[in-house]
């Protein structure tokens, strides 16, 4: 099956969509399936991927506010694209005008609509939750769900990325086919890889002690990840015990955050990891990861420190709440920097021992992505299968040919 990803949000300097389509690559070409993206660029190219696979950058705007990133505007060099590549699903995440691109290409394959988020819990809510209660905020924002409900009818299939989403679409009345909830790759993540001495130089360059308590945060630099609310809760927490946070991203608000921090040397800011065995070996040596986004739709990241047995303090919402487990879990009121101390503190005053080891115990349940690879083409195929009237065999036979 080739398999064509209309996908405005894939960026090299991304986050955890770029992570879980570059690992779907990979994935999909183990199982004997090809996986091309269309992604936006400054320049057209190509990249291709070893086993299979490639990113097709097209030359196209930025996104205003975030380098990061770019849109599509012209549908002709998407359509050619599409024209050339013959795929058998093309993929759609962004609800806006790449949506009505890849509906008016006139070719053979499904579409299917992959909810990666919802603009709506992303963005208006936190915009607005100071002046306006959620169920306001939701009827004045009914046009975006009436918005969204026009174009996914004209989808084959409507996907979502985790249970915490679906629940969040359905009860809007916004359709949905069926949740095929990610997974991480488990191989380079595992509880045996902390280091002491690594640990110790971490909280070192938090000008801690090797006794003190040491968190990370890992992801973008963006308003939606509230790392405001987690360094105020950091700062309350260490006012009462010693605790030192690492975060691990980049970003548009990197300037906001330092600012946030100010004189503190207890919060550092370091640049992404992309190294996948050193983010590992990280992951597995700090105390416990805190996480501040309640609007993720899966939680990739949680998701990949658990893997390494680090016990989790995570918002009561959103799809990360999905992982939490009191036994390894503080959780905390999104939104909430008093509520995410308290957490804090709870987390500091376990023995951190037994915490770990539930935790470490813990690693080895984590969803993988091969699991999610194979359902997502089994879904394919089974809608392939209905729309040509052919039995399931003779469908994916069909789209293998």
């Amino acid at each position: 099956m080739r398999i064509v990803d209309v996908n405005e949000i894939y960026s090299p300097t991304g986050g955890g969509v770029r992570t879980y389509i570059d690992r779907k690559i990979s994935v999909l070409a183990s199982m004997g399936h090809e996986l091309i993206v269309l992604a936006p660029g400054k320049e057209d190219r190509i990249e291709h991927r070893p086993g299979g696979g490639a990113i097709h950058y097209i030359k196209s705007r930025g996104m205003p506010f975030d380098s990061n990133y770019g849109l599509f505007w012209d549908p002709a060099p998407i359509h050619a694209r599409l024209d050339e590549l013959d795929p058998d699903v093309v993929e759609n995440c962004s609800p806006w005008r790449s949506a009505w691109i890849v509906l008016n290409w006139q070719g053979r394959a499904i579409r299917s609509f992959f909810m990666h988020n919802d603009n709506l819990e992303a963005y208006a809510k936190r915009w607005f939750n100071r002046l306006a209660s959620e169920e306001r905020i939701e009827r004045a924002f009914s046009w975006y769900d009436r918005y969204l409900q026009r174009f996914l009818r004209e989808f084959d299939t409507v996907v979502t990325n985790g249970p915490a989403l679906t629940r969040q679409l359905t009860a809007r009345g916004v359709r949905v086919d069926t949740t095929v909830p990610l997974g991480i790759e488990r191989t380079p993540f595992s509880p045996s890889l902390r280091d002491e001495q690594l640990r110790a130089a971490l909280l070192a360059q938090c000008d801690l002690p090797p006794d003190a308590h040491l968190l990370l945060g890992v992801g973008r630099h963006h308003p939606e990840k509230r790392w405001p609310m987690v360094i105020d809760a950091v700062q309350r927490a260490g006012a009462r015990v010693p605790v030192g946070l690492v975060i691990l991203g980049q970003g548009m608000d990197t300037q906001t955050l330092e600012r946030h921090i100010g004189s503190s040397p207890h919060i550092r800011l370091f640049h992404p990891v992309y190294d996948r065995a050193r983010l590992a070996k990280i992951m597995a040596s700090c105390d416990a990861y805190v996480h501040g986004c309640g609007t993720e739709t899966f939680g990739l990241v949680p998701a990949e420190a658990l893997a390494c047995g680090a016990p989790l303090i995570l918002p009561d919402s959103g799809d990360a709440a999905e992982l939490a487990n009191p036994l390894y879990t503080e959780s905390f009121r999104e939104r909430d920097a008093v509520s995410c101390a308290d957490a804090i503190l709870r987390m500091c005053a376990r023995d951190p021992a037994i915490v770990r080891r539930a935790a470490a115990v813990a690693s080895g349940t984590v969803r993988t992505d091969e699991t999610h690879a194979a359902e997502l083409i089994a879904h394919y195929e089974a809608v392939i299968a209905a729309k040509s009237g052919l039995s399931l065999p003779h469908a994916a036979h069909a789209a293998r040919a």
